[in-house]
């Protein structure tokens, strides 16, 4: 490969780090002609965001199940010290 193309180890950590913060138009022209060119840097492309969209959903979820982020620290006391009362009455 010429001296101003990426190989694949490059590659591999190109696409990791454009997960992070924006590269530069040069590089992700290069990034884009070698994902076109290698099915393995390409199928490596597709599993890290297929990773990266799992952890999203994953934190989405989480979020979604666990109501008492939503609550004040107020409202989770009151919320215990009623269970604790009803325990307590039974």
């Amino acid at each position: 490969m010429q001296h101003w193309m990426f190989n694949c180890k490059d590659i591999s950590q190109k696409v990791s780090e454009s997960m992070d913060r924006s590269l530069p138009l040069h590089h992700r022209m290069l990034i884009t002609m070698h994902l076109l060119m290698c099915r393995y840097c390409n199928r490596f492309k597709q599993q890290m965001m297929t990773l990266r969209n799992a952890v999203r959903l994953n934190d989405l979820a989480q979020v979604e199940t666990d109501p008492t982020l939503f609550l004040s620290k107020e409202t989770r006391d009151r919320i215990k010290q009623s269970l604790k009362s009803r325990l307590g009455k039974d």
